[in-house]
Order: structure tokens, then C-alpha cells, then sequence
């Protein structure tokens, strides 16, 4: 039970299989239905016609046995006898002379109850062809003639037949008919939603396939399905190919990037490297050129630091960027960048620990590099009055570093994206703080080159939590 709830909870309103599986079924129960309708009218009318036809035929044949009988005996005893004759217990006749008075008529009338006999002789205006009545619960099929003998009319016969034991069994008959053509429906249903859950195999496995790709395995991706139909597998072959392009497109744009970092980098240090010295020499010049100048060499610092930045990406994804892992206290680590910190941000940053020493197993460079953007990171996005604390813990083989700050937060859509290249969440706010949207997606690459993990927990209003997870 609790697995069909699942399975119920899990399906998609707007998937190909649900849509396909919905048409094929209604469509199904159109013409099991329509076949169903159109089978219980045609036996009704059979039943009904050939019931009529022996009505007809009895009201036909008993004024000609009336007119040879009169020709032996007298009108009244002919027409009894005529009537006698045909009687049986589900046919009734009775005979109204021209005054409406019944004047002979068979002895079974006697047997039903009076109510349903007296509803029968009110119907006194009668076609000639035969029609049904209904008297619940009971059917007829009743049919008038005229009768003349030696060209003088005596008055109208009526001939009732009861029909009602057929009408039940038809009845029954089309109710099982109905509950066989729904039971029909539901089977059907059922196979063509497992037929079409099983043509469609083939395409959940692509999207499963790709699903898993990274960009690291666009190259080496092949997607091929053995037992896939033939289109299944044309657009396989065809994404395969897309990936191959897109590999390529990737690799080109990586070594671009390297290439540019490269270049750039070298000329604006040596600017950086004039500009500094200009500006301890700052006796000769005026406070508009020196302010220039620090302009200048601010603006030539912080592009040096992004082409270092997308020069480390750009050797993290060719596998050129080597991490000097070696053991050390956490505890140290972090109180050294705690004091560097403090002076440039101007901000109180406290450490909470109650475990000393907690050892880790870190390129010590790469590390500091990641704890400064992370500090960087909580500086920029909250107020210059609220702190930001250092947790440290360890926890079995693994040390566990959590960087809190009582910022703006980060909204949950957002979360997921955050160590993305260039993913700034507010760009108003990010050109304010000069970001470029590299600095968490550094963090992320180090972390993971030195075999740990780092995840954000955050609310808006509240501040953010940056987990860092490192083997001991």
C-alpha cells in the first residue's frame, strides 16, 4: 500500500508517459464503450422486434379464425374460440365490442393482479403496430387490430405479451455486459501503462546517462543503448556528438582563459610594481596625482588577484594545479589568520574550540587562501558592527571549520549556485563590494583538491554558515 502511494504521489501530470497512457486509455474506453452501447441496442431491439413480430402475427391470424369459426357458430362462441386458441401465460387477449365493453378474453387474466390488469385496459389507444409498455415492474409488448366478419365490424382485439422475463434477462445481461467492458477497460489501462513505461525505458536511461556528466567528462562521454529503438538511438548519437563539440568548445575556452591570466598578469604586476614605487616617492607629488595613483594601483591589485584567480581554475581543470599537502594544528592556522585578518578588515573575529590541538593534512598555502575569500566573503556581505566567528570541531578522521557571520543571508534558490564561476546574487550589491563571483568557486576548487568538502547553510536576515570538512 505504502509503495502505491509513492508511486501515486510520484507521478508527473505533465510527463509524455501520463499523457499517452490517459489518450490510449480514453480512446480504448470510447470504443469498448460505443461496441458495448451499440451490442445491448441491437439485442434489445431484437428481442423487442421479434416479440412485436409474434404479436402482430397472433392479431393477424385470430380475425381470420374468427371469420371460419363464425361461418360454424355464432359470432360471440367463434371469437372465444379464437381467442382460446392463442392464449397461453404470456400471451393476454381480450375483445372490445364498438361500445368499449370487454366482451371475451382469456382465462390467465384472471391470474395477474388486478391493479396491473386494470393499468392494462386503460390503454385503449392503440396503434396498429405493436409498441412496449412499461408497468413496473413488468413489460409488454401490446398490439390492436380491428375485426370484421362478413364485412360488419365487431370491435377491437388487443394482444398483450409479457415480455418481462426476457426484459430481466436482458437486463442482467447488459449489467454484466457493462462490468465486463469496464474490468476490459482497467486491464487495458494497466497494459498500456506498463507498455508505454516500458517503450520509454530507453529514453529515461539517456537522460540518466546524461544527467551524470560533468564537464571534466565531456570528452569521454558515449551514450549508447543497446535495445533502444531506432530514433532512440539516432538521438543518442546525436547528443553524443554535442557533447563532443561542446568538450571541444570547453577546452578552448580553458586554455584561453590560461593563456590571457598568463599574459596579463606578468605586465600589470610590473605596473603594480611602478606604481608602488611612485607612490612611496609621494613628496613630489599633489594630493590629486597621489590620489590617482592609489586609484590606480588599488584597481592594478585587484585584477592581479582575478587573473590569479582564473589562472588557478584554468590549471584545477587541465589537473596542473598541485597541492604541498602536509600536517598541521588547525588551531594555529586559524588563530594566524584571525590577527592578519583583523588589521585589513577591521572587524572582531573570535574563535570558538574546545578541542586543542585538532590536526589537518592541508596545502598551508591554498588553505590560508580559503579561509582569507571565506573571511573576505563575510566581510562584504554583512554590517561593519557584527562579528564573524571561527568554529572548529573534529569529528572521527575529519576536522570540521565553520566560518558564521550575522549577514544579509543568502535566499534558498540561491544556495545551490553560490560556488558557481561568476554567480553573483545581487549584482547592485556585488559592484558595491567589488566582487567578481569567483572568490566562493575558489574556495570550492581547493577544498575538494585537498579532499574535503565545503557546503553554506543560510537565512535571509540571519547570516550564513560556511562549513569547510577536512581529513584529519
Amino acid at each position: 500500500m505504502n509503495n502505491i502511494k509513492k508511486n501515486w504521489i510520484n507521478i508527473d501530470p505533465f510527463s509524455l508517459q501520463l499523457r499517452l497512457t490517459v489518450g490510449m486509455a480514453s480512446f480504448s474506453a470510447l470504443v469498448l464503450g460505443s461496441l458495448a452501447t451499440w451490442t445491448s441496442w441491437r439485442m434489445q431491439q431484437i428481442l423487442i422486434d421479434s416479440r412485436k413480430h409474434e404479436v402482430e402475427q397472433i392479431a393477424k391470424r385470430l380475425p381470420q379464425d374468427v371469420q371460419l369459426y363464425s361461418k360454424m357458430m355464432q359470432a360471440d362462441t367463434s371469437l372465444q374460440k379464437a381467442i382460446n386458441n392463442f392464449a397461453n401465460t404470456n400471451t393476454l387477449i381480450w375483445f372490445k365490442n364498438s361500445n368499449s365493453k370487454i366482451i371475451s378474453r382469456t382465462d390467465n387474466l384472471d391470474l395477474l393482479p388486478e391493479s396491473l390488469v386494470t393499468k392494462l385496459m386503460k390503454l385503449t389507444q392503440m396503434p396498429i403496430k405493436a409498441q412496449v409498455y412499461q408497468i413496473n415492474p413488468s413489460y409488454f409488448v401490446v398490439c390492436g387490430t380491428s375485426i370484421k366478419v362478413q364485412g360488419k365490424l365487431l370491435g377491437e382485439l388487443f394482444v398483450v405479451k409479457d415480455i418481462t422475463r426476457e426484459q430481466t434477462m436482458f437486463v442482467a445481461m447488459v449489467r454484466s455486459l457493462g462490468i465486463t467492458s469496464i474490468l476490459a477497460i482497467i486491464i487495458l489501462t494497466i497494459a498500456i501503462a506498463f507498455y508505454i513505461r516500458r517503450s520509454l525505458q530507453p529514453l529515461r536511461q539517456l537522460s540518466q546517462m546524461t544527467a551524470v556528466i560533468s564537464a571534466e567528462d565531456l570528452g569521454q562521454a558515449q551514450l549508447y543503448l543497446d535495445n533502444a529503438p531506432s530514433e532512440v538511438k539516432e538521438l543518442a548519437q546525436t547528443l553524443t556528438m554535442l557533447l563532443s563539440r561542446l568538450a571541444q568548445s570547453w577546452e578552448q575556452e580553458r586554455e584561453f582563459v590560461s593563456n590571457v591570466s598568463h599574459e596579463l598578469r606578468t605586465p600589470l604586476t610590473i605596473v603594480y610594481g611602478y606604481l608602488q614605487s611612485v607612490l612611496r616617492r609621494q613628496n613630489n607629488l599633489t594630493p590629486l596625482q597621489q590620489e590617482a595613483l592609489e586609484i590606480a594601483a588599488s584597481e592594478a591589485e585587484r585584477t592581479i588577484r582575478l587573473l590569479q584567480d582564473l589562472l588557478d581554475l584554468a590549471r584545477a581543470d587541465s589537473g596542473y594545479l598541485y597541492f604541498q599537502m602536509k600536517t598541521y594544528v588547525l588551531n594555529d592556522i586559524i588563530a594566524e589568520i584571525v590577527v592578519m585578518a583583523e588589521k585589513y578588515s577591521d572587524r572582531l573575529i573570535t574563535i570558538e574550540s574546545t578541542i586543542f590541538p585538532i590536526e589537518v593534512k592541508v596545502d598551508y598555502s591554498r588553505f590560508k587562501q580559503v579561509l582569507l575569500n571565506l573571511i573576505d566573503n563575510a566581510v562584504k556581505y554583512s554590517e561593519a558592527d557584527t562579528p564573524i566567528t571561527f568554529k572548529l570541531d573534529q569529528l572521527q578522521d575529519t576536522a570540521i571549520i565553520q566560518v558564521c557571520d550575522q549577514g544579509y543571508g543568502i535566499p534558498l534558490q540561491h544556495q545551490a549556485r553560490i560556488f558557481e564561476r561568476f554567480y553573483r546574487i545581487d549584482e547592485s550589491r556585488s559592484q558595491a563590494t567589488g566582487g567578481c563571483g569567483l572568490g566562493l568557486s575558489i574556495v570550492k576548487t581547493l577544498v575538494e583538491g585537498m579532499g574535503g568538502s565545503v557546503s553554506v547553510q543560510s537565512k535571509l536576515g540571519e547570516g550564513s554558515i560556511f562549513t569547510i570538512i577536512l581529513p584529519r
